[in-house]
């Protein structure tokens, strides 16, 4: 029998700065292929065809006015803002707490600093498109993303090896 291991606790690191306490939440990005129907002469039924990888898209939510993060709002570059998310996993029978780290490459295009009343919590959230992503699970690297530079690993595999070889000879 198992337990499944959930978060216990987490930290984000923005261009190397510590956000400790004042993170609150992170929405990951959801890992997608982009597929296309087909369904050619002769197929009984149609198929997802794979045409690459949707877009990823983050969100992170602290617990309120943070100057420093606003200063990245409108940066030119697709990476102009590098993230280190930090995870502690633990499953409640008896096994090592899980290390894990996202790395994500963006830019803030949305700030939402929700509503502001005074003597109530607040929170802002920050929305990034990203160009880049790379999960890492106890030293190991389970998944990277580089959108522009066409790298797409799982489990060590490069996905899209063999496309960058014929764009690139």
């Amino acid at each position: 029998m198992g337990l499944p291991r959930k978060l216990v606790n987490l930290n984000a690191h923005v261009d190397g700065v510590s956000y400790l306490g004042r993170i609150a939440e992170f929405e990951q990005p959801k890992l997608a292929i982009a597929t296309e129907d087909w369904r050619g002469g002769g197929m009984l039924g149609g198929v997802k065809l794979d045409m690459g990888l949707e877009p990823l898209e983050a969100t992170l939510t602290f617990g309120g006015h943070e100057r420093a993060l606003i200063r990245y709002f409108g940066t030119t570059a697709v990476d102009g803002v590098t993230i280190r998310l930090v995870g502690a996993y633990r499953a409640d029978d008896g096994t090592a707490a899980q290390s894990v780290e996202i790395y994500i490459g963006g830019r803030f295009t949305e700030i939402d600093e929700g509503k502001s009343k005074a003597g109530d919590g607040t929170e802002h959230k920050y929305t990034a498109p990203l160009s880049y992503y790379r999960r890492v699970v106890d030293g190991v690297t389970e998944v990277e993303i580089d959108m522009v530079n066409g790298l797409f690993i799982v489990d060590g595999i490069d996905r899209y090896a063999e496309i960058m070889a014929i764009l690139l000879g």
